[in-house]
């Protein structure tokens, strides 16, 4: 039988929420998968005929050591995504290259020389801004602020980061997150905040929802997932696009290619469409 080793991380040994549905819907197409943890020095990666990357959501702390085991392992089997997508995908310095052609949220780069010049330069331009470290995960390290002296800016995790306008849409309406597979819109989450906040994690208190995908949205994340393929060389297996509104339409706030939660809590039927994903990755096709 096919082995699959599906990699996430030490405090979730079992994998992602209804991870348990992606096991059972590979086996269902004749492939043995397991859950590995990506750190640990007993696992075998050579030995599966495929390793996808998907709860490792401590990588953004060690990138330089995750990096490396994702070289190491794609030197050994086959990877998705490889190390390409992970090397650009993991700089959110990425957004200013997807606005060359889709609506993307306004971003600028932040040093740590120069950061406060930098500061309020966006400051300036933008009003409110939103700091984010550069490469990053799960709304950790982000820090709102007003001027260069607010007191939310002791905040700031390791630089580099990116600022952007804090888009107050985020805290009515939210944001839909669009699952993209073979360059289609498979599902859509509709994401809100909660007490203020801009994050919209269940960790802030923030609530998800699987919804019918909306044209209009799915529109963008194709196109945004299309503007990606150009600059990788080749379209991504798998993709999730953030959007927020802005200005009256929709544009990219992130694009997660590395290792985006595949909301199988919410979307259950999720589980079958991935699952073909990875087989037709095993077939060659």
């Amino acid at each position: 039988m096919t082995r699959v080793l599906l990699a996430t991380f030490g405090l979730l040994p079992d994998g992602e929420a209804g991870g348990d549905l992606l096991v059972a819907a590979l086996g269902e197409r004749g492939v043995d998968a397991q859950w590995a943890v990506w750190d640990d020095p007993e696992v075998d990666w050579a030995a599966a005929d495929l390793v996808v990357v998907r709860s490792t959501w401590d990588y953004q702390r060690r990138y330089a050591e995750f990096l490396g085991w994702v070289c190491a392992v794609e030197a050994g089997t086959r990877l998705l995504p490889g190390s390409r997508v992970v090397g650009w995908n993991a700089d959110k310095a990425y957004l200013l290259e997807l606005a060359e052609d889709v609506p993307v949220v306004p971003t600028a780069l932040l040093e740590d020389r120069g950061l406060v010049a930098g500061l309020a330069a966006a400051l300036d331009r933008w009003g409110t801004v939103v700091v984010k470290p550069r490469t990053g995960a799960g709304g950790v390290g982000v820090v709102v602020a007003e001027s260069t002296d607010d007191p939310r800016l002791e905040g700031l995790v390791a630089g580099p980061w990116v600022v952007q306008p804090l888009v107050e849409s985020v805290r009515t309406v939210g944001e839909s997150s669009m699952w993209v597979l073979g360059g289609e819109v498979v599902v859509q989450v509709d994401k809100r905040p909660s007490g203020g906040e801009v994050r919209v994690h269940e960790l802030y208190g923030g609530s998800s929802v699987a919804v019918a995908v909306d044209p209009a949205r799915a529109e963008v994340a194709r196109a945004a997932v299309a503007a990606a393929a150009r600059r990788l060389g080749a379209p991504p297996a798998y993709a999730r696009v953030d959007l927020v509104l802005l200005d009256d339409g929709w544009a990219v706030g992130e694009l997660e290619l590395i290792e985006p939660g595949l909301y199988l809590d919410l979307a259950p039927d999720l589980a079958g469409p991935f699952a073909d994903l990875v087989v037709s990755v095993l077939r060659g096709s």
